[in-house]
């Protein structure tokens, strides 16, 4: 796979297939819009928090199989992920998703649209599948998935069920990678102040 900088320094591989989830059907356009709550970013990337459309690649869509606001980690081993951190966390698993058992019932009713998007227009930002377009998006195809549960196993996501997500805070210093998506709305995860509220290096997800 060749891979070269953008004029941003955002780095670009030949595309995969792109998504972007909904919880709502029948859109036909994307228009670029800022983050609802902005993150932290490091010199020079100030304008992730600005206008754009955001999609995730294929491999890395079960970061998005859950409703919208469903507080979650996700879990994966890196190349160079440590055997003992592959054991405490995955054990035989290649991903793990964790969600506070107040959502359980609101994922397995739940569902979502996936839109595909082309990829033309995107540009990838090497981080946990994301890639953004700085230009309106025109979806190729929208597909409902009614069945999370099912989408999230047969991508081989072992799903567990947790009083409190909060235990989970010491993987953002361990070897593997770590995404947390709205977390908050967790029940129990640590706020760090008005407005973050996100835990370990601001690791609320889009």
């Amino acid at each position: 796979m060749q891979e070269h900088q953008s004029k941003a320094g955002v780095l670009e591989l030949s595309s995969p297939r792109l998504f972007h989830f909904s919880d709502r059907g029948g859109i036909p356009r994307f228009e670029p819009r800022p983050v609802e709550i902005p993150s932290p970013r490091p010199p020079g990337r100030e304008w992730l928090n600005g206008p754009l459309v955001w999609a995730i690649e294929e491999a890395r869509q079960p970061l998005y199989l859950f409703p919208r606001e469903c507080p979650r980690v996700l879990v994966w081993a890196r190349e160079d992920s440590l055997a003992e951190d592959r054991a405490r966390w995955l054990g035989g698993a290649r991903f793990a998703a964790y969600i506070e058992s107040g959502w359980e019932g609101r994922l397995r009713q739940g569902a979502v649209w996936r839109y595909s998007l082309p990829p033309e227009t995107f540009e990838n930002l090497g981080d946990a599948g994301q890639w953004v377009s700085r230009e309106a998006v025109k979806p190729l195809a929208a597909t409902r998935l009614s069945d999370l549960v099912a989408e999230l196993t047969a991508r081989g996501v072992d799903l567990r069920i947790v009083d409190s997500l909060a235990p989970l805070a010491p993987l953002w210093n361990s070897s593997l990678h770590a995404s947390g998506v709205r977390l908050r709305n967790a029940a129990t995860w640590p706020r760090l102040g008005p407005g973050l509220g996100l835990g370990p290096k601001g690791s609320d997800g889009l």
